[in-house]
């Protein structure tokens, strides 16, 4: 999974919204998580959230302002994903760029 996230080249794509990412990559995720979500859910989650490491650096790329200010960007998707929590697939199960995972608080 790892491997195919690194050559989506996600920072590279700032030509892209945030929901054209997420319409090009939600099958795929959402694939992921009811494949490995059965049984190796905690793994999965603890990967989900490297997902939104690559989102961080997508957003750095795309939004000048946000540029090597990783909080920044982390708290400008925690804010979108506040506002949408189902625009990926990842957030609706939990793995959130908040620092929130499902069942806490």
């Amino acid at each position: 999974m790892g491997q195919q996230i690194r050559s989506w080249h996600l920072a590279r794509r700032s030509d892209k919204s945030l929901d054209d990412l997420a319409r090009m990559f939600n099958s795929t995720v959402q694939g992921w998580i009811n494949y490995f979500g059965r049984f190796y859910r905690s793994e999965l989650l603890s990967f989900l959230r490297r997902l939104n490491t690559h989102l961080v650096r997508w957003a750095g790329q795309k939004f000048k302002r946000l540029r090597r200010r990783a909080r920044r960007a982390m708290a400008w998707l925690a804010e979108i994903a506040a506002r949408s929590p189902a625009l990926f697939a990842h957030w609706r199960l939990g793995a959130r760029p908040d620092g929130w995972a499902m069942g806490a608080g």
